[in-house]
């Protein structure tokens, strides 16, 4: 565990050191194009993204982009989280950043860009994470967590080992949506699991309802009744707002587990804080934003501190902090490689599904080590989550780098 003081003085020390060692560089500038939402859907959360994005670029051209001779520039790009937005605005981004890499926000991105980056030879860090319909070779939009099935699978099988003993299947019940391609793929994937891997879980329903349901009472009453001990809730932030609503409406207290874009954190202002998500949890290959004195919270602390950061600790943070340092790492790794002034897009994707990037380069903020290959967009040799869990009214981290299960495609 590392302070806010201690990492501070480490940083002190390494740029003394690089100091000492390598002459003054002449600068190189590469443009980051960060695709954003600031007019949409997630216009209210982009700050948390963009601040965090911002903060650890300005932090690395510091501690390592100085003595690399590089400078990187954030070039925000609203792009609405829509589709056709994205692509229109690609080529001029093309044109005008000549980017090497940049960072994408989610779905719409990758519905634009996915298919045309393989010739513009552009790699994308995605902060969220995969579909098992993205689960193709040769990709160029890199998510540095597995898929949402992937996710849930090593909760399922934690939770089945620690919580009941691993004797018998756990009675599992998910809510999802067919009215979102990523909701439909998750409730088709964890059927496809449970199925594969009946002595560990027991589907007893996969219900499916509207994005934004009203109340979720009886159908959360249908699957009580009929055994099930976990909830899965990976959908909307509404759905999950509404099975919660039902288990109080009800008396019940079986726990739910939710992902990262509907965290406890999350819900806490929703939900009128934590108190009442007490015994529920968050499974996802990012750092768990917690009350832990942690490394993560502790770089948080100097990113604030020291350059910028005005963004509260937050999952939406975290997921921000966490998905530019898999980009700051590229970059540095294959300036190391090939040299700070020759980098191209294409250099830096073979960096990244070349170079094993271990879980310490990220201080807490990935599930563990990122290791891509051009066999899937995400980590697929050994991607690992996180667990968090309100525990007397706080979130505390509960398991860390959790292996998650192989997966066939679904």
């Amino acid at each position: 565990m590392k302070t806010l003081k201690a990492l501070c003085s480490g940083a002190a020390l390494a740029c003394s050191l690089f100091g000492a060692a390598l002459p003054a560089r002449a600068e190189t500038v590469y443009q980051v194009p960060s695709l954003s939402d600031f007019s949409g859907p997630f216009a209210s959360i982009m700050p948390l993204f963009a601040g965090a994005r911002e903060a650890v670029v300005k932090w690395w051209n510091i501690e390592k982009g100085a003595q690399l001779g590089i400078k990187l520039e954030l070039k925000p790009y609203d792009t609405r989280y829509d589709t056709a937005q994205t692509a229109s605005l690609w080529p001029g981004v093309l044109s005008t950043s000549k980017p090497i890499i940049g960072l994408s926000l989610g779905g719409p991105d990758t519905a634009a860009l996915q298919q045309r980056l393989p010739n513009d030879k552009v790699p994308m860090i995605l902060g969220s994470a995969s579909n098992g319909f993205a689960w193709r070779p040769n990709q160029w939009i890199l998510s540095t967590r597995p898929t949402f099935v992937h996710e849930i699978g090593a909760f399922v099988e934690w939770f089945q080992k620690t919580k009941v003993g691993g004797t018998r299947p756990v009675k599992i019940a998910m809510f999802t949506s067919e009215a979102s391609p990523s909701y439909a793929d998750m409730g088709k994937g964890v059927a496809a699991y449970a199925k594969a891997n009946s002595k560990i879980a027991d589907l007893v329903e996969m219900v499916y309802v509207e994005p934004q349901p009203a109340d979720l009472t009886l159908q959360l009453r249908r699957v009580l009744s009929n055994g099930a001990e976990l909830i899965i809730a990976p959908a909307s932030i509404q759905q999950a707002i509404a099975i919660k609503r039902a288990m109080q409406a009800l008396g019940k207290n079986v726990p739910i587990v939710f992902n990262a874009h509907n965290s406890l954190s999350v819900l806490e202002k929703p939900m009128g804080g934590l108190v009442p998500l007490e015994g529920d949890y968050e499974a996802h290959a990012l750092v768990v934003t917690g009350a832990d004195d942690s490394e993560a919270r502790g770089f948080y602390d100097l990113l604030v501190a020291k350059h910028g950061l005005k963004a509260p600790w937050h999952t939406f943070t975290g997921m921000g902090i966490g998905q530019t340092l898999v980009l700051v790492r590229a970059v540095e790794a294959a300036a190391i490689k090939h040299g700070s002034n020759k980098l191209t897009g294409e250099l830096v994707y073979k960096t990244l599904v070349d170079t094993h990037f271990p879980a310490k380069s990220f201080y807490g903020f990935s599930g563990g080590d990122i290791d891509f290959s051009v066999e899937a967009p995400f980590p697929l040799r050994d991607p690992r989550i996180n667990v968090g869990q309100v525990v007397g009214g706080k979130i505390r981290t509960v398991a860390s780098a959790v292996p998650v299960p192989q997966l066939a495609k679904w």
